[in-house]
């Protein structure tokens, strides 16, 4: 990955003093050993959210992070692991309706995929957590996910020997707390950056589309870039596009967070890179296949009051013919990465 993006000359190397400046009180420096990762970003992608530079990753950050995220004893069970429900050929989504933690218990809602998290100003389907270092406690103590809680991790792996010095490499000493935990594992997460599809290498001219993808490019201009817009492919809002609603009494959307009924159902516009891999597809995986989003999309979704205009405005639809939508699918095969998902 660093030697496609270092021919483009184009490099974020973060300064190792960026983190010694920041002035909170989760931030910590990199003890001279445990130097910065160096991160490799195109020049067309936007900037890091600003909890990253309180948490930059590190050499021995990130390879705690990583043994943790495929560890199951952070489950009560030791049988889950992030990387359970995180699987990279999916780009670290699963092929799950809805996330399948501990005892089979099913979850509300269908896993995301990890990805290029360290620009994502919100994390959940519902935008609950502003933070990824805050997110990570979420799948540990939810009783359908992992069910644990960080005293009975910490008292799983506090003796363990590779973990004492993974925390010394990473932070200078043995001690195994709650924070240092999700430093390390957002600080793995943060390295997971999609950004060599097709499309990003017909963006740095290295190759063209093919003329159905290039049909496609300006098919989803037209329909379906006001949400999917920029490098990430989402503007990152909250949106009600009616889809079918999962009638779990739990789910609200958008508005379990802000209490507000104008968010009600709305959900955080998910990227559509690497799409192609993250089937099914909705809040609750409504649909197996891209076709069947379209499909659906076409041929009217369900009214709201708070329906986003794109489909108010058009008679709660999104008009597309045959051709466009086999257009628009052959396009939205060029956002996946191969070697993202490990091709």
């Amino acid at each position: 990955m660093k030697k496609i993006y270092k021919i483009i000359q184009i490099s974020v190397l973060l300064p190792f003093f960026g983190l010694m400046a920041c002035s909170s009180d989760d931030s910590y420096a990199p003890i001279e050993s445990n130097p910065l990762v160096e991160l490799i970003i195109p020049a067309d992608f936007p900037s890091f959210n600003s909890a990253f530079y309180n948490n930059q990753p590190t050499k021995f950050g990130v390879e705690l992070g990583k043994k943790l995220f495929f560890d199951p004893r952070l489950s009560r069970d030791n049988t889950i692991a992030c990387a359970t429900c995180h699987i990279q050929a999916s780009a670290y989504a699963d092929q799950q309706k809805q996330g399948v933690g501990i005892e089979g218990k099913v979850g509300l809602r269908n896993v995301p995929p990890i990805q290029n998290l360290a620009f994502m100003q919100y994390y959940n389907w519902d935008g609950s957590k502003r933070q990824l270092e805050n997110q990570v406690i979420v799948p540990l103590i939810t009783p359908e996910e992992m069910h644990s809680s960080i005293v009975e991790v910490i008292g799983k792996i506090q003796e363990d020997l590779d973990y004492q010095k993974l925390f010394q490499q990473a932070f200078g000493d043995k001690q195994i707390t709650d924070q240092r935990i999700y430093q390390s594992i957002a600080q793995y997460e943060y390295t997971l950056i999609s950004a060599n599809s097709k499309y990003d290498q017909v963006q740095r001219k290295e190759t063209v589309f093919t003329p159905k993808e290039q049909y496609g490019y300006e098919v989803f201009q037209v329909k379906c870039a006001s949400c999917h817009s920029g490098t990430l492919f989402t503007d990152q809002t909250f949106r009600n596009i009616g889809f079918p609603i999962n009638r779990d009494s739990n789910e609200a959307g958008r508005a379990r967070v802000t209490g507000d009924l104008k968010d009600y159902m709305s959900f955080r516009v998910p990227s559509l890179r690497n799409i192609e891999f993250t089937a099914p597809y909705g809040s609750f995986g409504q649909f197996q296949t891209l076709k069947e989003v379209l499909d659906y999309m076409d041929q009217g979704v369900l009214w709201a009051d708070n329906l986003d205009p794109i489909f108010k405005e058009n008679e709660n639809k999104l008009p597309l013919t045959t051709e466009e939508k086999e257009a628009l699918i052959v396009f939205m095969q060029t956002l996946s990465d191969g070697n993202f998902i490990g091709k």
